[in-house]
């Protein structure tokens, strides 16, 4: 038995503004997958995440029935028999993997659920959103749902706000295009929890919320206006601008090893680097307008590309 396969994701611009109503954009990123499975004999891997399913099936069994209704007995019973999530995506990347899981998990087992070849409407996205936020608290203790959002539908995601998101066209990929958003590996596995406690501890500050208000929500609704529109030359204008105020605001979710590399980018206009999800390692996100010159000023790290302009 295998099922249907759900992707990882990429919240492009966002990360902690949405938080705070930033305006956000996140994309489908096939690259990585993950499916439940069912095998007769079970390799570690698979039996760790079993052993993590059984403690996520209990949680599911304990929602509140007037948001989400599953089918709670399949669900152990599948569990019990092996099931596991059988997943490329790695954890801790900031790319999704626990949102994929939540989203194979709720097509799978769940009553009534909103698919994706309904028409869509803003409350239609609302209430997965709903669901999938209560679902995914599991695994980082708060979620805004929208990681598995992202992979149940396989479209990418305008966040206007937290009570408005829509699913969105984004500019086709100039294959030949030399301008990209790339991926570098930290090397460094990330927790969530952990960075988004740090940051809602410096929103207790003032001058840190103004900070946030007036320069990087700022900067970040103007980068997904111009990821959008295709304005190239505005969106790597505002992505300097948000690399500089990550730098000088966010440096405890940014791994040591990378500051003298993010300051590169930004003295050089080589490449921006930005955070990708609450960083603290992961990935870190990457912007260039040519990607030979950034591979040659990164030529230590490997580069995935993800879009090309």
């Amino acid at each position: 038995m295998k099922g249907p396969l759900f992707y990882s994701k990429i919240l492009l611009f966002g990360e902690y503004g949405i938080i705070k109503d930033s305006k956000g954009l996140s994309i489908p990123y096939s690259f990585y997958n993950g499916a439940l499975k069912k095998d007769d004999t079970l390799s570690e891997t698979a039996k760790t995440s079993n052993e993590s399913l059984k403690r996520f099936a209990t949680h599911i069994a304990n929602l509140d029935t007037a948001i989400v209704r599953f089918d709670s007995d399949r669900l152990q019973a599948d569990v019990n028999a092996g099931m596991y999530f059988d997943s490329s995506i790695p954890q801790g990347y900031g790319v999704g993997s626990s949102g994929a899981l939540v989203a194979a998990i709720y097509d799978k087992y769940a009553f009534d659920k909103i698919t994706v070849l309904e028409n869509l409407t803003r409350e239609k996205l609302l209430k997965l959103k709903r669901i999938f936020s209560e679902m995914e608290s599991f695994f980082h203790g708060s979620s805004s749902g929208l990681d598995p959002l992202n992979s149940y539908l396989s479209i990418p995601i305008l966040i206007n706000s937290k009570d408005n998101i829509e699913a969105t066209g984004i500019p086709a990929q100039q294959s030949e295009g030399k301008g990209a958003v790339f991926l570098i590996d930290s090397g460094i596995i990330g927790e969530t929890a952990p960075m988004v406690g740090l940051f809602m501890e410096k929103m207790k500050q003032e001058g840190f919320r103004n900070m946030l208000k007036t320069q990087f929500i700022k900067h970040t609704d103007a980068c997904v206006d111009d990821f959008l529109k295709g304005d190239i030359k505005s969106l790597f204008n505002n992505t300097k601008q948000l690399s500089k105020i990550v730098l000088n605001h966010f440096k405890p979710m940014i791994p040591k090893q990378f500051h003298e590399l993010w300051k590169r980018g930004i003295d050089t206009n080589d490449y921006y680097l930005k955070l990708c999800g609450s960083g603290g390692g992961g990935y870190i996100l990457g912007f260039t307008e040519d990607i030979h010159k950034a591979k040659q000023s990164l030529s230590d790290y490997k580069l995935e590309v993800v879009y090309n302009f």
